[in-house]
């Protein structure tokens, strides 16, 4: 499968089964376009095929440059980077019978919250329940549930998740000691997470996470207006003024590094690049900013015809990252963060997150669910840390939920960079987890051809 588009001035070609990229000029990137059905069509014959081009006669130019070009792509063919085959689909049906192990647990610490969010998908932290904080004692059984199922995985992920966290601080505390306590013992180490809206981190809080959590997501929207348009506390008043320098403070003390400012835009500002922008001014340079999920009811749902505006605000913003970049005044944009060499392991590219199998959502009570954003949905409701999985037809549904499952990703460029998207998602627009949703697949195949051409960018810098 080939993906030719042009960004920026470059024409760049992706074949994506072997995941090599090519910025070509302007005859290659034409004859590829000829080639590629005539590989299709099972001509593979180098000699049939010079044939078949050079008789086309479809191009505008002579015959040496044409055959100088079909040269240069039977070259690319046949070193594997160009028309590959796919070698993954045959690997999905031993990947489905794969024994799985739970590497990952988001705890909700809190389902409760001092902000009213207008597009939080847990209803103010309460997560279509009751509000609750999470006991020690069941943080500590969720710990104890994913260390007795991480098989012999050492590392081992936890994000304490809410509503805020901070509101249930101590108990917090209390379980990363306890967590340490057990890595020694049983060979594991754990990686701790903190996603927080900041409105009652404090130096003492700050000091703790510094030492104790690999990341921190901070929640924030971009400028002033719109942030607090979207996440007032339940009074109306604004948060903005409050948390940036409570954020900026705890960039710096990490070094600029290990942390996210993590944005949501909607159809409030579908100018969102300069929302981007803004957080890189107030000295951020760890930013995502993300489209919001949203039913069409909501008026601040992005729509279908909001998607050619939204395409042309990815291409502003990777320009201006570039321009910034040469300045010394570079940042990270989580979603044109793409790894073009190495890149994540065959099961993260054909299943994605690993909700449902290796990541499981935990509520105050102990229940356990496929994700957090199924939280409250009886419906995936998987069992609870005391008697584990009761509802393994849950997780081999998950297990089985790969891009070769959903109809709309097999003929997809972008299927080994979104690994299929979300499964919440699928499920909320379209009543399973092996559909897709659409308007969140339009903007994450222009953010993959953004990521692209920024890397091809980098390599001229």
């Amino acid at each position: 499968m080939i993906h030719q588009f042009k960004s920026n001035g470059y024409n760049i070609v992706m074949d994506v089964n072997s995941g090599s990229i090519h910025v070509v000029d302007e005859i290659v990137y034409d004859m590829i376009q000829v080639v590629e059905p005539l590989i299709k069509e099972g001509i593979k014959d180098a000699d049939t095929l010079r044939m078949a081009v050079l008789n086309l006669d479809i191009l505008p130019y002579d015959r040496a440059e044409l055959e100088e070009a079909l040269e240069e792509v039977l070259a690319l063919e046949a070193e594997g980077q160009l028309f590959a085959p796919d070698v993954y689909e045959n690997y999905v049906y031993d990947f489905k019978k794969r024994q799985t192990v739970v590497k990952a647990l988001c705890l909700h610490i809190a389902h409760d919250c001092n902000l009213a969010c207008r597009y939080c998908f847990a209803e103010e932290g309460e997560y279509h329940g009751r509000r609750a904080l999470m006991s020690f004692e069941v943080g500590k059984r969720a710990l104890d549930f994913l260390v007795e199922n991480s098989g012999n995985r050492t590392n081992l992920e936890v994000d304490f998740f809410g509503g805020e966290p901070l509101m249930n601080w101590q108990v917090v505390k209390e379980l990363v000691e306890y967590g340490r306590s057990l890595e020694e013992p049983f060979h594991k180490k754990f990686r701790f997470t903190l996603t927080t809206n900041g409105v009652l981190l404090n130096d003492e809080i700050l000091e703790f996470a510094n030492r104790e959590m690999a990341n921190i997501v901070l929640s924030i929207d971009g400028r002033k207006e719109i942030n607090d348009t979207m996440r007032p506390f339940r009074g109306g008043q604004g948060s903005y003024e409050l948390i940036v320098p409570k954020f900026q403070k705890v960039a710096e003390s990490r070094g600029q590094t290990r942390y996210y400012v993590r944005g949501t835009f909607t159809r409030n500002n579908l100018d969102f690049s300069k929302d981007v922008l803004h957080l890189a001014d107030l000295g951020f340079q760890q930013i995502s900013v993300e489209p919001v999920v949203a039913g069409p009811e909501d008026d601040y749902a992005i729509r279908e015809s909001d998607i050619p505006q939204l395409r042309e605000e990815y291409d502003r913003l990777a320009v201006e990252m570039i321009k910034r970049r040469k300045e010394g005044k570079g940042f990270n944009f989580f979603h044109f963060m793409i790894d073009l060499e190495g890149g994540p392991c065959v099961a993260k590219r054909l299943s994605g997150c690993g909700s449902g199998t290796e990541y499981l959502a935990v509520t105050p009570w102990g229940d356990l669910y496929p994700c957090h954003q199924f939280v409250g949905n009886e419906k995936f409701l998987m069992g609870n840390v005391e008697e584990g999985i009761l509802r393994e037809d849950i997780r081999d549904e998950f297990k089985c939920c790969n891009v070769y499952s959903k109809n709309k990703c097999k003929k997809c460029f972008a299927k080994f960079y979104c690994s299929g998207g979300c499964a919440a998602n699928s499920y909320n627009f379209h009543g399973n987890i092996n559909d897709a949703y659409d308007v969140g697949c339009e903007l994450q195949r222009k953010r993959v051809e953004c990521a692209i051409m920024l890397k091809v960018a980098e390599a001229d810098l």
